[in-house]
């Protein structure tokens, strides 16, 4: 294989995004691992790029050092060279793609239900991917999510509602032993979501809630914290509303619901 450059195209910002870091590393050959396993390094040269760099971040020659072979962690770097799109077709089995939204009806402007052809609307082309079965319930109070491997509490409500303080601490401290939880967890696993990762829960063809039938959640609530605050305003977060699907910003006065999540690095 050779050396991601110029012919290859230059990725858009959110497949970007999605390999960096918060942190930089020394100037060494870094190991690419699978994004499921959630250790993906971007790197500028032998550099690493941070995430806060992405957006502004303009070179033609980002290079990506994988190690040989299947992809699996054990053993040290290999010289091999590979492009960010040769990478994700060997980890996901073809180019990466958006997830479908579930929506599959098409309405007029009153609401009604009509038929999607020549219509333009989402329910007419259904672009995107899915997986069947969506959920996995994996009998320890955990839920895989099998389309971005995210591992969900299954207990949705186990915290109730929290200022935003108090819902990023609770979801960090979250273990095995708390919350129906039997899956060996320790502290510090957890997390609270961010908002992308709430977000790729909603199936936007069901409300009450906005998530995919036969999901195996057990008290799903309304109005849910992610761990990600507004850019303009830091004193603002935002959050998911399942009831619809909505996502919008709150105060962190605000009480709202928390929904661990682990996994995503």
């Amino acid at each position: 294989m050779g050396v991601g450059s110029e012919q290859d195209g230059i990725p858009p910002i959110p497949p970007l995004r999605s390999v960096c870091r918060e942190r930089t590393l020394p100037s060494e050959p870094i190991v690419v691992r699978p994004v499921i396993r959630s250790t993906w390094r971007s790197v500028h040269g032998k550099q690493e790029v941070n995430c806060s760099d992405v957006v502004s971040a303009r070179s033609r020659r980002i290079y990506w050092v994988v190690q040989a072979g299947d992809l699996e962690p054990p053993g040290p770097p290999a010289p091999t060279m590979v492009t960010l799109q040769q990478i994700y077709d060997q980890v996901s089995g073809g180019p990466l793609e958006v997830a479908t939204t579930g929506q599959t009806e098409c309405y007029d402007d009153e609401g009604n239900v009509i038929p999607c052809s020549g219509t333009g609307q989402d329910g007419e082309y259904q672009f995107g991917v899915s997986v069947n079965p969506r959920f996995t319930e994996n009998g320890d109070g955990t839920i895989t999510d099998n389309l971005t491997r995210l591992i969900w509490l299954q207990n949705a409500e186990c915290f109730g509602r929290r200022l935003w303080p108090d819902a990023l601490s609770v979801a960090s401290t979250l273990a095995d032993g708390s919350c129906g939880l039997t899956d060996g967890s320790i502290a510090g696993d957890w997390r609270l979501p961010n908002v992308t990762e709430l977000l790729s829960l909603l199936d936007r063809g069901e409300h009450n809630p906005a998530l995919p039938s036969g999901h195996g959640f057990i008290g799903v609530a309304t109005n849910y914290y992610t761990s990600t605050s507004m850019d303009s305003d830091p004193s603002r977060a935002w959050y998911v509303g399942l009831p619809d699907g909505i996502c919008g910003h709150t105060g962190d006065a605000d009480v709202l619901h928390v929904w661990p999540v682990r996994g995503g690095r």
